[in-house]
């Protein structure tokens, strides 16, 4: 399970260091894509073949949604590897994208990670903080 959150850095060449601690999970490779809140998602090549790619396979391409998701995800998606000091390269495309600056937060987030701009992290979790409870509420009374 990934989770955590890291202030890191990326470098002139668009180089990503990893937290250590997440760098195993990433042995076999990632795939990194467009987040739905102008932040990247990064999966281990395993969990996004066996999730996302499972989930949006199964959209009907007739429906607009369904193609328009899919584009989305897949087309704005790349393939990356881990070098030996634990960076991946994130594609200047990705990166504009999420609005990434020098300095970002990385964030486990259970099968995945998020990659946001740290300024942009920091208003995001001041703009969450607090309606978690009043969401808490309101997806504990779906389940019953």
């Amino acid at each position: 399970m990934l989770v955590g959150e890291y202030d890191h850095t990326i470098d002139d060449k668009n180089r990503l260091t990893l937290p250590a601690k997440f760098r195993q999970a990433f042995s076999e490779g990632l795939v990194l894509s467009r987040g739905i809140e102008r932040c990247l998602y990064a999966y281990p090549r395993g969990e996004w073949e066996a999730s996302v790619q499972s989930r949006l396979g199964e959209l009907d391409l007739f429906s607009k949604e369904g193609r328009v998701m899919q584009r989305y995800f897949f087309a704005g998606a790349a393939e990356a590897e881990v070098d030996k000091q634990g960076r991946v390269m994130v594609p200047s495309s990705l990166g504009e994208y999420a609005g990434l600056g020098k300095e970002v937060v990385v964030a486990g987030i259970h099968d995945h990670l998020e990659i946001w701009d740290r300024a942009a992290w920091r208003a995001h979790l001041d703009e969450i903080e607090g309606s978690a409870e009043d969401v808490a509420e309101r997806l504990a009374t779906k389940r019953d």
